[in-house]
């Protein structure tokens, strides 16, 4: 599958401020391309030097096998001769326009004509769903109806690229969930290459065919798909911004390694490398919590019921977990701790990390 966007070697600072440097990234065509780091690393700026609002201060960025902006030679193209479709967080549907009249407005500044114009138009409103409240005005609308228009005007002239930039963070949890599926389902039906901004993990992980994680100071630390990224993380950083994660320091005794400040050998392969120290990092769900042996004696210290599922925190040796089990799963088996009682826990997955680097991430 060919490449549609490139972006080699790129920066970008205001000012003193270094939001990217040396950047390189490679789309392929008809994929749905993520980007997710924290706030302030820079998604915004990449997408916005992608969409032509802002010029690189070095490095060079191609779609469709067109130079669109290279700093060294001065090379640029315009945002409206890029042929890209852009869903922007605060939707920015013109307020005096209609539905209708909104997702015609790139059609009309193409001079189409007036017969394709309507059929395009009137086709795009029944895809996103808004059949019947085409005359309707943006105030008259929800904000995933507002969201859906932004979406059909976007899609109606047939770009090569969508670029979407947190276009879902400002829905409720409901409209959130059902929007992101909507989006996968249009670039599916349109097969067009989507390159989508967040930094919301959930939703990279159901939208993505690839994703490239982003730390605070703009570099990738990782590029792959929702479940190499997950399951396979790069680094501490990568699996520690991919939700809940619980770190287990760990000391080395002759050759055992044990947990905490305690005596508990532990029962998994142990770490390779040459790191000074270790800790072990593991998801909740990695957890699987017991009345009796075999695995880590603990203390259960927190116990919260929260509805669908338990959630415990559990002290083994000085170390805190956090594990959560389906209610009904607890009560079937009796695993309603209480706190102050005694578990055992055994591990279904965990990854080893240089202690080193939880210092830094934590910095």
């Amino acid at each position: 599958m060919e490449d549609i966007i490139k972006v080699e070697g790129v920066a970008k600072a205001y000012g003193k401020h270094q939001v990217l440097e040396n950047l390189d990234i490679a789309i392929k065509k008809g994929e749905c391309f993520t980007l997710l780091g924290p706030s302030g690393c820079g998604k915004t700026v990449l997408i916005r030097l992608i969409a032509g609002h802002e010029v690189p201060d070095a490095g060079r960025i191609s779609i469709d096998n067109t130079v669109v902006a290279d700093a060294q030679s001065g090379e640029y193209i315009p945002p409206e001769r890029r042929g890209l479709g852009i869903v922007f967080q605060d939707y920015a549907v013109w307020p005096h326009m209609t539905v209708y009249e909104n997702i015609a407005y790139p059609l009309k500044m193409e001079k189409r004509p007036k017969e394709e114009i309507d059929q395009l138009v009137m086709k795009m409103i029944e895809v996103v769903g808004m059949k019947g409240l085409e005359n309707r005005l943006p105030s008259e609308l929800s904000g995933g109806q507002q969201q859906r228009v932004a979406l059909g005007r976007a899609l109606v002239a047939d770009p090569n690229v969508m670029l979407l930039d947190e276009p879902l963070s400002n829905l409720d949890a409901n409209l959130r969930e059902e929007m992101r599926f909507e989006i996968k389902a249009l670039q599916r039906k349109f097969g067009i290459t989507v390159l989508f901004v967040t930094h919301d993990q959930e939703v990279a992980l159901a939208i993505s065919d690839r994703l490239a994680i982003m730390d605070a100071k703009g570099h990738i630390r990782q590029i792959g798909d929702p479940y190499e990224i997950f399951e396979k993380p790069a680094d501490l950083f990568v699996f520690k911004f991919m939700g809940i994660a619980n770190f287990m320091h760990v000391t080395q005794r002759g050759n055992d390694f044990v947990v905490g400040n305690g005596s508990q050998v532990v029962p998994w392969d142990k770490p390779t490398g040459t790191a000074a120290s270790w800790v072990a990092g593991f998801r909740p769900s990695d957890i699987e919590i017991h009345r009796q042996g075999p695995g880590l004696k603990g203390t259960i210290h927190r116990a919260n019921f929260l509805g669908a599922t338990m959630d415990y925190a559990i002290n083994i040796d000085g170390e805190s977990v956090r594990t959560e089990l389906e209610t009904h799963t607890a009560i079937n088996n009796d695993l309603m701790f209480k706190e102050g009682e005694e578990c055992y826990i055994t591990f279904k997955a965990l990854h080893w990390f240089d202690a080193e680097q939880l210092k830094e991430v934590e910095e």
